[in-house]
């Protein structure tokens, strides 16, 4: 080893020592920098804690004036510690005096020492301080320097991260680890929840940073990679991923990954350093952490997660743990923080200690946040780097109203939200003193108001919202969430449950919706480049025809006796509604023939939620029985914005004046034929999107049971005549482009609550 160094793994093996006495966090530290002082021949070794309020205080010194501990400080971006904070690399000066970041604290000394070596003290790519050592003569720091104080940095994190340093603080000050921090996001189901953060990919705690044995950690890191390569090798390879677009490559940036040899020599080179492989691997991606965050090349940025992912695993590799969740280990208020996740993954959570869902990804209308929807969970999207933001465990506030989440809350948050739980409290009790009044606007229009559902947990909302029906019944659900291919007597059980629990409210199941993003393991799913406008749906199902027969012939058993309304999902063309009538009827006859009961009524329908069926209308309304409008993929189809997307999903106002035409055109061809129409999209649930709606016409809607209380307050307080005397002319052309400023406006002037 080169130049002062006495060498890494003797420090190491020394810190470790050190960190294993029974001594006070003061007498530690102490201890830690006059080693790294005596085992890097350095006349200076300090440590810089960084606090809440972006100060580096100095907590432990070798070589300057001790007095100075607790009471010297620099500012983030200040001097050349402060820099280190703030660029979260090292600096390595022959003559830290003459560069021009060098900021003089008199009460320190150090104005003597020349030679500069700092580190910033990284965890997670988070800095939580710095770690310096100094010396008189004019020299370069080795590389090996460099590497052995970054390495030796890990130990400080470690204290820091785990609360050590909390008691050292100066009354009025807390450390920057424990910073209060609010992130803003996009509201995606509303709700107040108070609880306890739970990653939904948890990271993996290192505690064995040191090891002895430097052979056996490089074999068990060799061996750890080889598995990490094999699965992703795997997940290429499989027939549900495309070959070609997009994904497949993201996933092929992500194989470059894991075959690069720099990533694997960095990990080695820490190993040699001391580190276990854990610790290797742990250290190696918080540089590569900090390193990213400081990019201002977006497609670099974008590629941080794949590499806390990569490294993710391969501690899961190296560690023997599984991925995912700890079920028994939920907090009785878990919030779940997540990148992204399926609407299946949502439900493996325990339901009675679930409160709320944190997205870094995620639109209204992705499937995750329809479900979270439907279960009354408060969920906000597009949170920018709420993964590395937070901790298991730390405490946490979900505004889904506002799309905010406040991580670590001061008091006066905890305060004032406490009171805001309180207030809504008495603003649901009001709603449910309307649960059993009809929904009629003054002027005496009625309005049927239902709900959206897919599971039994649904159902109790039924009444306790007030709901008229069910307007759709989500049938793909319990296909979702199975891990295999429900029988016929699983789907019959199912629904006739929910048909039982309804009583003689209508309920309206929608037929399979699977493929696109609907992806089901154990079915084998074809490989598309585009899924959204693939095989899916009514499309697959008559491909399909016993998988269609199967559930007819469930739904049949099912509603014996009573009203059946089967929906279709995302037809195209008529002649689609035919050959589904002619499966249907086949499934009628069987039941006839081996003696069944049949419902007392059967009502066939459609989803309008591909444009081409606007150009059908006619047609259509004399193949059905009744017309439901999805808005969710209506929207995304007309304006070719995938609702999936964070960059385009918000990008078009559902209260448009196209968009808002197109709805009229629909429920204008109902009202022509007599046929029943209602809308089961996401927008019905908004107050002033159902404004608009039954200003151009519908009088029935479906939304979450959350919704029903909200929506049924405005159309009490609502004069129909005066809204659709409003929107005519703008609908026609001739008002304010901005539909929904202009119902804004409106019920301010007429006090209908939005």
């Amino acid at each position: 080893m080169r130049g002062s160094l006495a060498g890494p793994r003797v420090l190491l093996r020394r810190l470790r020592e050190i960190m294993a006495e029974p001594i006070s966090a003061q007498d530690r530290l102490d201890k830690i920098v006059a080693q790294i002082a005596s085992n890097m021949v350095a006349e200076v070794c300090s440590v810089y804690v960084l606090r809440a309020d972006d100060v580096l205080e100095l907590y432990a010194t070798e070589g300057l004036k001790r007095e100075a501990v607790h009471h010297a400080g620099l500012k983030v971006g200040q001097g050349l510690v402060g820099l280190i904070a703030a660029d979260a690399r090292p600096l390595n000066l022959p003559n830290a005096q003459s560069h021009p970041a060098f900021a003089y604290l008199p009460e320190t000394g150090e104005e003597i020492y020349n030679a500069f070596l700092g580190v910033p003290i990284l965890r997670a790519g988070r800095t939580l301080g710095v770690l310096t050592v100094q010396n008189r003569a004019h020299r370069t720091y080795f590389d090996e320097e460099v590497e052995a104080l970054q390495t030796t940095a890990m130990v400080l994190a470690e204290m820091i991260a785990v609360g050590e340093l909390e008691g050292l603080a100066r009354p009025g000050t807390s450390l920057d680890v424990k910073r209060p921090i609010s992130i803003k996001g996009s509201a995606m189901s509303e709700g107040i929840a108070l609880g306890h953060v739970v990653l939904h990919e948890p990271r993996v705690v290192v505690t064995a940073l040191i090891a002895e044995d430097a052979e056996k950690e490089r074999l068990r890191l060799e061996e750890a990679i080889a598995h990490l390569r094999l699965s992703v090798d795997d997940m290429l390879s499989r027939d549900d991923i495309a070959l070609a677009g997009e994904h497949r490559e993201i996933l092929e940036a992500y194989r470059m990954f894991a075959y690069d040899r720099g990533w694997a020599r960095r990990m080695d080179e820490a190993i040699q350093n001391g580190l276990s492989a854990e610790a290797a691997v742990e250290k190696v991606q918080s540089d590569t952490r900090a390193r990213l965050l400081r990019q201002t090349d977006p497609y670099l940025r974008e590629r941080l997660h794949d590499f806390d992912d990569l490294a993710n695993r391969l501690l899961r590799e190296l560690m023997g743990k599984g991925q995912g969740f700890d079920r028994e280990g939920m907090p009785k208020d878990s919030i779940i923080v997540a990148r992204n996740m399926g609407a299946a993954e949502l439900l493996d959570y325990d339901r009675d200690r679930l409160r709320g869902l944190v997205l870094e990804e995620g639109g209204p209308t992705s499937h995750v946040t329809i479900v979270a929807r439907a279960l009354g969970i408060a969920t906000i999207g597009r949170a920018t780097n709420a993964v590395s933001l937070v901790e298991n465990g730390d405490a946490i506030i979900l505004d889904g109203d506002t799309g905010e989440a406040h991580i670590r809350p001061p008091a006066d948050v905890e305060v004032s939200y406490g009171e805001k739980v309180r207030f809504r409290a008495k603003r649901q009790a009001q709603y449910r003193l309307l649960r059993n009044k009809p929904a009629v606007t003054r002027d005496g229009t009625r309005i049927a108001l239902n709900m959206n559902a897919g599971l039994l947990v649904d159902l109790p909302h039924l009444s306790e919202a007030g709901a008229e029906g069910i307007g759709l019944f989500r049938t793909e659900l319990q296909f979702m969430v199975a891990s295999t291919m429900p029988r016929m007597t699983a789907q019959t059980q199912l629904y006739a449950s929910v048909l039982e629990a309804s009583g003689d409210r209508p309920v309206t199941f929608r037929t399979l919706d699977i493929g696109g993003d609907k992806v089901l393991p154990y079915m084998r799913n074809t490989p598309e480049e585009n899924p959204a406008l693939g095989w899916r749906a009514i499309r697959l199902g008559l491909d399909r025809p016993g998988l269609l027969r199967m559930q007819l012939r469930a739904l049949l058993r099912a509603g014996a006796g009573r009203e059946l309304r089967v929906m279709l999902p995302m037809v195209t063309e008529v002649s689609e509604i035919d050959r589904a009538r002619a499966l249907f009827d086949l499934e009628i006859e069987h039941a006839r023939r081996h003696g069944h009961s049949l419902p007392s009524r059967i009502l066939l329908g459609s989803m309008v939620e591909v444009p081409a069926l606007l150009f059908q209308l006619d047609a259509l309304m004399e193949r059905v029985d009744f017309v439901s409008v999805g808005s969710n993929d209506l929207l995304q189809y007309l304006t070719a914005s995938d609702r999936g997307n964070t960059q385009v999903a918000s990008r078009f106002d559902p209260i448009s004046r196209h968009f808002l035409r197109a709805l009229k055109t629909i429920i204008e061809a109902a009202d022509a034929t007599g046929k029943p129409a209602t809308l089961c999209g996401e927008i019905a649930g908004r107050p002033l999107a159902a404004l608009a709606l039954v200003g151009i016409g519908f009088r029935s809607l479906s939304m979450s049971a959350a919704s029903i209380g909200p929506v049924k307050a405005m159309l009490l307080a609502l004069d129909l005549g005066r809204l659709k005397a409003m929107l005519e002319p703008i609908l026609a052309g001739s008002g304010p482009d901005d539909v929904a400023g202009a119902l804004r406006a409106f019920a301010e002037a007429e006090g209908v609550p939005i």
